[in-house]
């Protein structure tokens, strides 16, 4: 018996020692992810504005472990105005390149940077520019354009689970809240081949 339990934990030890690990990064691979996050500084009082993302992407790996990303965004921002809270919403598109600059020997952790092209579609307040007070909103619903350079971390939970960390800064130009927005995310990307 002894003899037994003595080759089991043997084997099981030769297992984990040359234990292979699954292929990552591989051109053609792809993969969807969605994260979300706060913009512009994190705000949870009722007293400062108040703004979070959330967006969706599909990756597409190339050689030296870099990817194409497509997807899109949601990004609101809320602003005090007397007793309420008017919401600025923008919808944009992306479509960028992401450079992998770092990565560890067992291929768990990823650092990579990436430069995007953004363009979408701003409205305040819904659309409704009368206040319930009377005033007007002078900012008019309009198309942005722009881009972002993002620094995100992926770490691999499973060998299709991807754990996503990033910092973006987004320029947007004719937006009425601001050309910049920095955003903090949390997401996750699953391989789909």
């Amino acid at each position: 018996m002894k003899r037994t339990i003595f080759i089991m934990i043997l084997f099981a030890l030769c297992l984990n020692f040359n234990q292979a690990h699954a292929q990552r990064y591989l051109p053609g691979m792809k993969g969807l992810q969605v994260t979300a996050g706060m913009a512009d500084g994190f705000h949870w009082n009722g007293k400062s504005d108040f703004a979070y993302h959330i967006g969706a992407a599909y990756s597409i790996y190339t050689k030296h472990a870099d990817r194409w990303v497509i997807g899109g965004e949601y990004l609101e921002k809320r602003y005090d105005y007397k007793d309420i809270r008017i919401p600025v919403q923008q919808f944009t598109a992306e479509g960028g390149y992401y450079l992998n600059f770092l990565s560890d020997r067992r291929k768990t952790f990823f650092l990579s940077a990436g430069l995007s092209a953004l363009a979408g579609y701003e409205t305040s307040n819904r659309g409704n520019k009368l206040l319930p007070d009377g005033s007007t909103l002078l900012s008019k619903d309009a198309f942005v354009y722009g881009g972002a350079l993002t620094l995100e971390l992926e770490t691999y939970l499973t060998d299709r689970m991807v754990l996503l960390l990033n910092v973006r800064e987004r320029a947007l130009f004719g937006s009425s809240i601001g050309t910049f927005h920095t955003q903090v995310g949390i997401g996750m990307k699953f391989i789909i081949n």
